[in-house]
């Protein structure tokens, strides 16, 4: 939100209350937190007239993390939410030299504050090295006018609105990222970024999954510690700074330390809570009915025998909306004119070796069966400008719908019961979709618990999917989503996925941007939807969005009007492409199960560490080579594979490899091809190619140990039973190779070592296969 014009002037209506002074500081009494009064600049006693303070408070959550927050007025009662933080309240270091400086420190992050009078900055270092900070006019209270309430004759008891407002340094080169699944340009600088969660696809500045927290090139993180409405200019307004502000009377930030980018993950979801862990069968090849598609019993059992017939692995079969009766969404029933059995036609699913998921959301129409017994029962959000009790409605989705209330836990065992019928009957995973359109004016709606409503807009999508993951926790299933809505700290219940994108390359690629920005932003897992979902994709952008689709953590065929079989197409208008799509799709699912020891381990770190599964390049290599801050038309998969997904119907591919090593003493490093193991590519170097539709650009970095399975049928097949390693050596000494048990995707079944002279030890049967040989 900007409030200046310029540097000189401000917007009409707007004032500042600029704090420039510390005017005393406490340190409390278990010498964890520091309160501080900060005015504006004093001289003379008349300055402490007629004007507002801010009360600030610094202290630390976790080792490496320093929390600052501001507040303006205290008068009003915080009615939450708030998100669950998992802190540990280390001990920092306090030194104060009264009247000159305040120097704070947590672990390896330190924050010094001039106390001098007429002299408050703020500087964050990490090992001595500034970080970031508030210099001259950085934090305010902002007052505007121009608001809906303000009446200019009722003088000074005119109505205005507060913002509280902190402006954090940038530094010459400093490039910022993550602030959830965006899907505009990856580097947010020169972007204004509202962290508000809306249905708006993938072609906008809106967002489905809108995350608080913003990553540096600097070597920290910043998490904004409010699920309301947080806007940040980033270098938007001020070039130099990152303006952050919250419309109230309170801010509260966290600077998190690095100084890599896995470091500050590591913290960050150290703090937010840790991905959570998907089960091994949700990462085969996931098939759904599509949107607005017609399809009963028949239609779904073709599908099947196409798959069957082209022998094409699958592994997840999804019942999207109309599962149930147009209308009626959801009542959580099959609708018995396409399902005349559907308990009986589950279980014949399931004895074809099927996963199944179904299509669910939060909200309940009016013409539900469920829709009475919610509202006598008092299980949906209510309005507040009503004298009786009234279930808050709208037609903007299902007509007379009412949006569940999952602050009351009465509401909440409610909707689980229709889950569990469900995973009673055999489904194995929800489709948690929607979520964003949730209401928020508090003169029109309340909840159960009395939450703020616009704090609980971003909030409720946290609130949703949790409940429903939890429910299959309970059940005793192992709990898998497939989620669109998210904010901080959603990352406990994957897998979430990339929403409404087009059928065309450049969606394809802003969708990689997407999936890039939200796994800055604490993710470790994510789809989409391959081939797009608005409309019929070209033949060609089918494949290639397949190749890239099978390249990631989780891999979903689903479109809109069209199903995304690969049979899909006219034979008099696309002859050869019913052969054609299937020969990529077979192959690229295979090859991804092959993947799956890899994969599986990967996932593993993630959970572990907040390293996601796809990772920016510069996640890995942004120590070594700065080209890689800039790069998001590829990435790697894992630690070990560069991928660079190809948008182009002619099969051109531009792409780059990064310097992988910071041992430049050594025979210059070369990566390998995956597909062809003697193709080598040198590092600091951009590469031009055209690839048919068997192959992209899959690359193995120097060094790499890439443990696969050519033999795996199933994503949860025996991972030792045929495995190879693929290395691209030579190694600089022993490495430990670590395989996942499939049935326990939180414990290593085994382990091995790999010398330096490529021999196995600890397990039989391991085929070695030396890249570097070819």
């Amino acid at each position: 939100m900007k409030f200046t014009e310029g540097m000189w002037r401000t917007r009409s209506g707007i004032s500042f209350n600029w704090m420039g002074n510390v005017e005393r500081l406490h340190v409390s009494e278990d010498n964890n937190a520091v309160d501080l009064l900060l005015t504006k600049p004093r001289n003379s006693r008349g300055d402490s007239l007629n004007v507002g303070t801010v009360s600030a408070r610094i202290r630390t959550p976790l080792e490496g993390v320093i929390a600052a927050s501001f507040t303006h007025w205290t008068g009003e009662e915080d009615r939450g939410p708030h998100f669950p933080l998992f802190e540990a309240s280390p001990t920092p270091e306090i030194s104060h030299s009264r009247g000159r400086a305040l120097d704070y420190s947590s672990g390896p992050l330190g924050l010094s504050i001039n106390t001098a009078p007429n002299e408050l900055a703020f500087t964050y270092l990490c090992h001595s090295k500034r970080l970031t900070g508030h210099s001259f006019r950085s934090i305010a209270v902002v007052s505007s006018s121009d608001t809906p309430g303000y009446r200019i004759e009722e003088g000074m008891y005119a109505q205005q609105d507060n913002y509280m407002l902190v402006e954090l340094d940038l530094s010459v080169h400093e490039k910022i990222y993550g602030l959830g699944e965006r899907f505009g340009p990856f580097v947010k600088n020169g972007q204004t970024v509202d962290v508000w969660n809306e249905d708006g696809g993938t072609s906008s500045e809106l967002s489905y999954k809108n995350v608080p927290f913003y990553l540096s090139s600097r070597g920290y993180g910043v998490f904004i510690n409010n699920p309301g409405k947080a806007m940040l200019e980033v270098q938007s307004e001020r070039t130099t700074r990152v303006n952050i502000v919250i419309r109230g009377e309170s801010l509260e930030y966290m600077v998190i330390a690095g100084p890599s980018p896995k470091d500050i993950l590591d913290r960050y979801t150290t703090l937010t809570g840790r991905p959570g862990l998907p089960p091994a069968w949700s990462y085969g090849l996931w098939l759904t009915t599509s949107f607005t598609t017609s399809y009963d019993e028949k239609t779904v059992t073709s599908f099947l025998d196409g798959f069957k017939k082209r022998d094409i692995p699958l592994s997840v079969f999804h019942f999207d909306s109309f599962w149930m009766k147009s209308f009626q969404w959801c009542d959580f029933q099959f609708d018995d004119q396409n399902f005349s059995d559907a308990t009986g036609y589950l279980r014949r699913l399931k004895e074809r070796g099927m996963k199944l998921c179904v299509w669910i959301n939060p909200y309940i129409a009016q013409a539900s069966p469920l829709f009475l017994e919610g509202k006598n029962k008092g299980y949906f959000i209510m309005r507040a400008d009503k004298p009786r009790p009234t279930v808050w409605q709208w037609d903007n989705w299902q007509a007379g719908m009412a949006v569940v209330d999952f602050t009351n836990p009465a509401a909440r065992s409610w909707y689980a019961s229709q889950l569990t019928r469900l995973m009673d009957m055999g489904i194995d995973s929800f489709k948690t979709d929607f979520g964003e359109r949730i209401p928020f004016l508090s003169h029109q709606v309340r909840y159960h618990d009395g939450s703020d409503t616009e704090r609980m807009h971003n909030f409720y999508a946290y609130l949703y999917n949790k409940t429903v993951y939890e429910t299959m926790q309970l059940k005793g299933k192992e709990p898998c989503l497939f989620a669109r809505s998210a904010t901080a700290g959603a990352q406990q219940f994957p897998v979430h996925w990339g929403g409404d994108c087009e059928s065309t390359f450049e969606a394809m690629a802003e969708t990689l941007r997407g999936g890039l920005s939200l796994a800055l932003s604490g993710f470790a897992f994510w789809a989409h939807d391959i081939g797009g979902f608005e409309g019929l994709p070209d033949p060609a952008l089918y494949k290639r969005w397949v190749q890239f689709g099978l390249l990631g953590s989780h891999s979903r065929l689903h479109g809109s009007s069209s199903y995304r079989v690969p049979w899909i197409y006219d034979p008099q208008k696309y002859p050869g492409e019913d052969e054609a799509c299937s020969k990529v799709l077979k192959e690229s699912v295979e090859r991804k199960l092959a993947l799956m020891p890899y994969l599986l381990r990967t996932a593993l770190e993630g959970h572990r560490k907040g390293t996601p599964v796809m990772r920016a390049m510069f996640l890995e290599f942004g120590d070594l080579d700065m080209n890689t801050w800039n790069l998001d038309t590829q990435y790697m998969l894992g630690s070990e594979l560069l991928v660079a997904p190809v948008f182009d119907k002619a099969g051109e591919v531009t792409f780059y490899v990064p310097v992988s090593s910071k041992d430049t003493t050594a025979s210059p490093s070369k990566w390998r091809s995956f597909f062809d193991h003697g193709k080598t590519y040198d590092e600091g170097r951009w590469y031009t190619e055209t690839h048919g539709f068997d192959t992209l650009p899959l690359l193995l970095r120097p060094g790499a140990i890439v443990p696969l399975n050519p033999s795996l049928k199933a994503p949860d097949g025996d991972m030792a039973n045929g495995l190879q390693v693929l290395v691209n050596g030579p190694l600089d000494g022993d490495k430990v190779v670590e395989l996942v048990e499939a049935r326990d995707v939180s414990r290593v079944s085994k382990s091995f070592t790999l010398d330096k002279d490529l021999v196995v030890k600890g397990i039989e049967g391991v085929q070695v296969v030396d890249v570097s040989k070819a």
